[in-house]
């Protein structure tokens, strides 16, 4: 039987703002999923993408990842499988407008050194204006990219936030599938 989630009071999310979350993360796997940053929301619980609205979960199940709908806290189910979680920055926000283009950079350096340690199969970014901003990128489009960090192929995906109004649930499910099926084609 499931528990209840975990829900913050107004005070923890104050109190998360600055913290960081641990990454999700082995050698060698299929896909490090890598978000923008942690809310206030995953700071104060220490899960990623746990604010109610956000589509990542529903994404991953959606998009043939996982066989059920994960709850954030069940986490650590994604390494079973061979994903793992990151952030280009550590640092948690009420929202991504407050990080810096300097900030992103640097978490974009942090970034592709920890990829070339762990050796992902494949960096998959949630969220285009990140990825162009910490890697230079300004024209980058969502799907596969022609760069690399070390040996790990780049995609790029829509920010799985609900505050993305571009792409519903449905219109995620399908670009999810279609790293999915990518990622299985050259395995």
């Amino acid at each position: 039987m499931k528990s209840t989630p975990y829900r913050p009071t107004r005070a923890d999310l104050v109190a998360a703002n600055g913290k960081s979350i641990a990454d999700l993360i082995a050698p060698n796997l299929k896909i490090l999923f890598c978000g923008i940053n942690p809310g206030l929301y995953s700071g104060a619980t220490g899960h990623h993408f746990a604010k109610p609205g956000n589509r990542f979960w529903p994404a991953l199940y959606a998009g043939g990842f996982t066989e059920r709908l994960l709850l954030p806290a069940e986490k650590a189910e994604l390494l079973k499988m061979g994903y793992g979680i990151t952030n280009v920055v550590m640092r948690t926000t009420a929202t991504a407008d407050e990080l810096s283009k300097d900030e992103l950079i640097a978490g974009g350096k942090a970034l592709a050194r920890k990829v070339k340690k762990y050796k992902p199969r494949v960096v998959a970014f949630l969220g285009i204006g990140a990825y162009r901003s910490a890697f230079d990128r300004p024209k980058a489009t969502l799907g596969r990219q022609e760069e690399r960090i070390g040996d790990a192929l780049i995609w790029v995906l829509p920010n799985p936030s609900g505050l993305n109004a571009h792409y519903t649930p449905a219109s995620l499910a399908v670009v999810f599938r279609e790293l999915r099926e990518a990622v299985v084609a050259t395995a």
